[in-house]
Formats: C-alpha cells, sequence, structure tokens
C-alpha cells in the first residue's frame, strides 16, 4: 500500500499563549518534549520522507527541531482545509494514500493510525475518517450516521442541534484519503462560514456526494482524542504521558 502522512503543523496556539512564547503551539513542550516530537514518533511505521510536514507560524523553530522532513508552509492561517491545500505541490504527482493528522496530539498511537489504515485499505473507501466515543464536553464535530450504521456527515458542534450535540460519537480530526479524491475535493470547498475558514471536515461530505465511499474507523480513544489547545489540556496530556 502506498502510503504517506500529512501532518498539520502551522498553528499559532493563541488560546495556549503560545505566541507569547515566541513557539508554534506544536512546540510547546509536555514532558520536556516538543508536542510534534510524540507525533511523529507514532507515523515512525513509515520513513520519514513520506511524513510531510505543513508548518507555518515560526516555521523556523520547527524545522530546526525537526531536520530532514519533507515541508510545505502554509503561509496564513485559513483553516484546516486551507493547510492541506497548501501541500498540494508537495503532492502534485502522488496518487496514493494519504494520512491527515494533527501535531497537537501527542496521545494518539501508532496502533490506532494503523487500525485507521487497514480498515481503509480493506474496505477500499476514498475517504476513511477516525472517531471515537467519549462522554467528556469534547468541542469536537459529532459523526452522523444514516440509517445503515454508514457514515452521513460531520456536523460542527456549533452547527449541531440539541439532539445532535447528544450524539457521542466524535469526529478525531485524523483521516486517510486517496490523494486524487482528496484534492478533486479540496477545489470545491468554500469558506462561507462565521470564521472565513476552509475545514477539510467538509471534504468526506463532498467526497460522498459524488458517491465515493466514505468509512469510520471507531477506535480512537477519549484520551488520544485530546489536543492540546489551552494550558489546561496540556496539563491533562502531561498527566497521562507521565502515567504512561
Amino acid at each position: 500500500m502506498n502510503m504517506k502522512a500529512l501532518v498539520l503543523a502551522a498553528g499559532k496556539g493563541t488560546r495556549m499563549q503560545s505566541g507569547e512564547a515566541g513557539l508554534p503551539k506544536v512546540m510547546r513542550e509536555a514532558c520536556g518534549r516538543p508536542l510534534l516530537s510524540y507525533v511523529v514518533k507514532a507515523l515512525s511505521f513509515l520513513p520519514r520522507e513520506d511524513i510531510l510536514l505543513v508548518v507555518g507560524y515560526k516555521k523556523e523553530a520547527v524545522l530546526s527541531a525537526f531536520p530532514g522532513y519533507p515541508y510545505a508552509v502554509q503561509e496564513e492561517q485559513l483553516g484546516t482545509g486551507h493547510a492541506v491545500v497548501s501541500a498540494r505541490e508537495l503532492l502534485s504527482d502522488y496518487t496514493g494514500s494519504l494520512l491527515i493528522c494533527c501535531g497537537d496530539m501527542p496521545l494518539m498511537r501508532t496502533e490506532t493510525y494503523e487500525a485507521l489504515i487497514r480498515k481503509h485499505a480493506e474496505d477500499r473507501n476514498l475517504c476513511t475518517l477516525l472517531s471515537g466515543v467519549s462522554d467528556e464536553p469534547l468541542p469536537y464535530g459529532r459523526i452522523r450516521r444514516d440509517a445503515r450504521g454508514d457514515f452521513s456527515a460531520i456536523i460542527e458542534e456549533r452547527d449541531c442541534t440539541p439532539e445532535e450535540k447528544a450524539i457521542r460519537e466524535l469526529n478525531a480530526g485524523v483521516y486517510v484519503f486517496e490523494a486524487p479524491a482528496l484534492f478533486s475535493a479540496l477545489s470545491k470547498l468554500r469558506a462561507d462560514n462565521a470564521q472565513g475558514e476552509y475545514y477539510l471536515t467538509d471534504v468526506p461530505g463532498l467526497i460522498r456526494e459524488e458517491g465515493g465511499k466514505v468509512g469510520v474507523s471507531a477506535v480512537c480513544t477519549p484520551l488520544e482524542m485530546l489536543g492540546v489547545n489551552t494550558p489546561e489540556q496540556l496539563r491533562e496530556v502531561e498527566a497521562a504521558l507521565a502515567g504512561a
């Protein structure tokens, strides 16, 4: 299976006060190591040349700490979909599968990435997204399924009805796409939302609307799903890493 990984690592981390510290969010440390170091270690089943970084804010700090990784630059912070578009040139000749994950999720395990990739290949999907069931009040999109139990849509929390908010299956923000289907769908993305950003969460729905097969790998644990967006979450992650 032809596989590459794209790690989104361009964010400033405003709520983390990372900007004030002069650091990109993924360079904030948990237990003495940058958040990004845990992510690339979990991806070490891939060769370094197949792990691509999308960098942006204070990119020099990331690139000097993680030399030898191919990278693309997201010049403006216009959403996760825009971050992936920033890597299009880097992937211009690539027609295989692409794992997309976040550089601020240090608790995600190798086994979970591999289970997602395996399901994607076995089911011959154009897109497979990672989900998990959590009773924590996480501000993540909900996975809506149809009457047969198949993927229907990702509903962002701010757009949820009260009934949808009660859904406990959450989008972990990790995906495997077939690269041609991904970039075709990205060309149709619109930023018609309050933030004026291009969201990767819209892409699985666009692929499904075009008749492409979209699946879900519901193997993510609530702990793995935890990203670091606030100082409180960093403390929670550190406690989990210290106890690992």
